[in-house]
């Protein structure tokens, strides 16, 4: 199993799919492209037709602002970092730890950015109307300060794990989903490469499942996400003109899929564990 849903990966990419992908992952500042991406270029013309629109607001600074401001405004639970003899007790080295925030970081930026961008974008596509007054008044960063690089470990597949650690993936995974199918996020996949640190992970994300607290925080979270997307809907140079009618509906079934669930719940469950993980 390469990916949970169909998918382009990297290494197969060609043509105008690997230059849009060369593209991202100069653009994100990460090593790699997220699932969502490579699902898109599965369908015929959606990928390019995403990608053209939404770029230019990803350069300048705009969903960079925008994702900012929605991981300020999260309402997350309150819970203690991980002690250091916790993690030390795991086996995790320092160098291991700095491996792992740099994942946590890397999807920080990514998700947040991602979800207030492909809200957008299915609000268009969808034909919502345009809310000329939630963006009145906006302003846009032109020369955003330039982010650091992100460098990714390979993206294991479940067959590549331990048959504990593909099954510990799964259970976290489905921590604050909405869905019988969830997909399979990436940065679970990533951090497979560290068994005692998903481990810990379920420690702490596992409880806020089953109180509630993770499901309130997602839903909240949300809501914010919409708002702020809703707010940049306008910018967008796209029309699902340009996209053929038989694609039309896998593409908006795609992007409800994704933002109603793996990438919103995955924004407040990294958020949760890059505070409790240290590190800048």
């Amino acid at each position: 199993m390469n990916d949970p849903v169909p998918a382009i990966v990297e290494r197969d990419a060609k043509g105008e799919i690997a230059e849009i992908y060369i593209d991202i992952r100069r653009v994100f500042r990460i090593g790699g492209v997220n699932l969502i991406w490579r699902h898109l270029a599965t369908l015929p013309g959606a990928l390019p037709w995403a990608w053209r629109a939404l770029r230019p607001l990803y350069v300048d600074g705009t969903f960079a602002l925008e994702a900012a401001a929605l991981r300020d405004a999260l309402d997350l639970p309150r819970l203690p970092a991980f002690p250091s003899e916790a993690l030390i007790a795991a086996g995790l080295a320092e160098g291991e730890l700095a491996q792992i925030r740099t994942i946590l970081a890397a999807y920080d930026r990514t998700n947040a950015m991602a979800l207030i961008a492909l809200l957008a974008a299915h609000r268009r596509i969808s034909g919502a109307p345009d809310d000329p007054v939630i963006e009145s008044g906006f302003g846009f960063a032109s020369q955003p300060e330039p982010a650091p690089d992100l460098p990714l470990p390979s993206l294991l597949t479940l067959v590549e794990m331990p048959h504990a650690t593909a099954k510990l993936v799964l259970t976290m995974n489905g921590l604050g989903t909405r869905r019988k199918d969830p997909v399979l996020a990436g940065m679970y996949r990533h951090l497979a490469h560290w068994p005692p640190y998903l481990a810990l992970a379920w420690t702490m994300i596992a409880p806020l499942d089953a109180d509630g607290r993770l499901g309130h925080a997602i839903t909240d979270a949300l809501v914010k996400a919409r708002t702020r997307s809703a707010r940049v809907v306008n910018r967008l140079q796209m029309s699902s003109a340009t996209i053929e009618p038989m694609v039309h509906g896998a593409v908006s079934e795609a992007l409800e899929r994704f933002t109603s669930d793996v990438i919103v719940k995955m924004v407040v469950i990294c958020a949760l564990l890059r505070k409790a993980s240290g590190g800048p």
